[in-house]
């Protein structure tokens, strides 16, 4: 089952995983700090512009993935703009009360959930899961047998589908009916999760084993992917450096909206 999207290699994919994920971490904590809706807008070109220019994924598939974003970014926004507080009332209408302060709150928070989803697809698609399990190993001395357990684990994710696909075929062929109600719900337990369940346990068991017995315990082993840092992480950072510096002077020199601080 295909399970992974078609794509051109590009610089961000030899990026250390380790460092990749811990940077972007970070840049989580700094947007949680910013409160000036002017900075935060222009920080949203930083991510974007990777995204569509820097990840080598069609850009089909991009605005395909773009989507549940944008939704995520208008239902954040609106939800505080139409029943926030404030001073200055634009508009009222029953329980919608839309003011200025909670306008630009909304905007600001919209961006945010913007920002940090973009920050955590820009991980995603330019991360294979492998290299980064072996970079958490190496960089980061994360026990082997933790970072091995999840990569098995994200490796049995697809055969648990296909074997949920072919479970559910099979009780299609049996004319199994489907009940009302509660009853359903006991139905489907029963077809699906009980087989499903006790399959994954019995092959749960089979890794356990096999892993101990190749003694992945042990902390002391020989690699055959090597995860090293090389300098596309410090242009990495370079341009997230100057993409940033560059927001806060176009933010504060040319503003588009009053608001300088969301908090007052």
């Amino acid at each position: 089952m295909q399970w992974t999207l078609q794509y051109k290699e590009t610089w961000l994919h030899r990026l250390n995983p380790a460092f990749k994920l811990v940077f972007i971490l970070a840049l989580f904590i700094l947007l949680l700090f910013v409160h000036n809706p002017n900075l935060i807008s222009n920080v949203t070109v930083v991510p974007l512009i990777l995204i569509l220019f820097a990840t080598g994924h069609q850009k089909k598939i991009l605005a395909i993935l773009m989507i549940p974003f944008l939704l995520l970014f208008f239902s954040s926004a609106s939800s505080m703009m139409f029943f926030g507080q404030g001073a200055t009332t634009w508009w009222k209408w029953g329980i919608v009360h839309i003011t200025e302060e909670s306008f630009f709150r909304g905007l600001h928070i919209g961006f945010r959930a913007l920002n940090f989803a973009l920050l955590g697809l820009l991980f995603a698609l330019t991360t294979r899961p492998v290299f980064l399990f072996y970079s958490l190993i190496q960089q980061l001395k994360v026990p082997p047998r933790f970072a091995y357990s999840f990569m098995a684990a994200v490796r049995i994710l697809p055969v648990m589908m296909e074997e949920f696909q072919q479970l559910r075929a099979a009780l299609l062929i049996r004319g199994i009916k489907k009940k009302k109600g509660f009853a359903r719900i006991m139905q489907s337990v029963t077809l699906y999760a009980v087989p499903l369940l006790s399959q994954s346990i019995r092959r749960a068991h089979r890794i356990a084993v096999a892993m101990e017995a190749k003694q992945f315990n042990k902390k002391e082993r020989t690699y055959y992917y090597k995860q090293t840092f090389s300098r596309v992480d410090a242009y990495f950072v370079l341009y997230v450096m100057v993409g940033f510096s560059l927001a806060y002077w176009v933010g504060t020199t040319f503003p588009y909206f009053d608001m300088t601080d969301v908090r007052n």
